[in-house]
């Protein structure tokens, strides 16, 4: 016996939640979990403007493409730079999510995006996904789904500090009540720190590496604090001078060097938020602690320095990666419980009697 519209919904529509990220978007379905993780990069034959690849396949042509055929990212700081692009590549996500169980209505979709996002990103993000596909179209900011995802209680008088570390932009965000008391939205996070990196080599060894060189060095041997033993990595670029190509050996060392003033940006953007938060938020979170999320949060010694510099402890979620996914896909699942915490454009408001 069908007891409400919800269930109804259920049986001729997927659920589906998208963590729309600048590096990666994943993918929830309700009953599987997250079944997408795919680098948010779409290849493009320009002669015929067709879409080549999507995902993984598209970030292997990534600096390796002929003329004609151009990999491209098309969100940028975690908001949609490329609006066409984009439907493509949400296209095929919906599509390969809903490959063995497609229903009746299109799907009902939940989208993670960068905290203060404007009315019109927004509306690109809405519009990109009806386009593509979805029935209903729902936005929550990225630091509330995270929060929701590492199942802490949001909805409670109890202030929870989020710091979501994406590809292309940082959320640290205090919630409490289900809304958002304090937030801020920093342009350092995985990419930057990356071309940081390309920075530090061109400027230091004359050598010119490419994007996924970098994000490749600072997965295996980047870290904040200096370990036990120094870890090596050997690079291969362009020599600057000769124009041929040469190796060189990188040090973790090297790597602390070049992205430190970043890390030192996104420490004193955490130390912002906390001077304005109100005084009792404030002793819940130096009580709680502070949790991270996304995929910086896996940096080895950020927790350490955010810890040493703020003296409030730091937790990163189980896996930090999908955390925002979970959320997404949690809110789904309990969208009577969480409609609060999904953001509505101002005109999108019924008209008051």
């Amino acid at each position: 016996m069908i007891k409400n519209l919800e269930q109804i919904k259920r049986l001729i529509s997927n659920d589906i939640g998208i963590d729309l990220g600048t590096a990666n978007t994943l993918v929830y379905l309700h009953g599987k979990g997250v079944v997408i993780n795919e680098p948010s990069v779409v290849a493009v034959n320009q002669k015929t403007g067709r879409v080549v690849a999507v995902g993984k396949d598209a970030k292997q042509m990534l600096g390796r493409t002929p003329g004609h055929i151009v990999a491209v990212r098309p969100l940028v700081d975690g908001v949609i730079s490329d609006f066409e692009v984009t439907e493509e590549m949400i296209t095929y996500l919906l599509n390969k999510a809903q490959k063995s169980n497609k229903k009746l209505l299109g799907p009902r979709v939940v989208v993670g995006v960068p905290s203060g996002i404007t009315n019109v990103e927004i509306r690109a993000v809405r519009d990109a996904t009806k386009n593509a596909g979805a029935s209903e179209v729902y936005i929550v900011e990225e630091p509330m789904a995270a929060a929701i995802g590492m199942r802490l209680p949001i909805m409670d008088p109890v202030g929870n500090m989020v710091i979501d570390i994406g590809g292309g932009t940082t959320d640290i965000a205090v919630i409490s009540l289900g809304g958002v008391v304090r937030s801020k939205n920093l342009r350092v996070a995985g990419d930057k720190l990356n071309n940081d990196i390309i920075s530090y080599v061109r400027s230091e060894f004359k050598i010119l590496i490419g994007e996924k060189t970098a994000e490749n060095i600072k997965i295996s041997i980047g870290a904040i604090l200096p370990g036990d033993e120094p870890l090596e990595a050997t690079i291969r670029g362009r020599d600057l001078i000769s124009g041929l190509p040469r190796e060189v050996v990188i040090t973790d060392s090297d790597i602390r060097e070049a992205i430190s003033q970043s890390i030192n940006t996104l420490v004193d953007g955490i130390k912002e938020v906390l001077e304005t938060t109100p005084p009792e938020v404030l002793a819940d979170v130096m009580q709680r602690g502070i949790f991270l999320a996304g995929g910086g949060a896996l940096i080895n010694g950020l927790a350490e320095i955010i810890h040493e510099y703020t003296k409030i402890p730091v937790h990163t979620a189980l896996d930090p990666l999908t955390a925002v996914c979970r959320g997404t896909g949690i809110i789904l699942e309990n969208m009577e419980q969480y409609k609060d915490v999904l953001i509505t454009n101002k005109d999108e408001l019924p008209p008051k009697k």
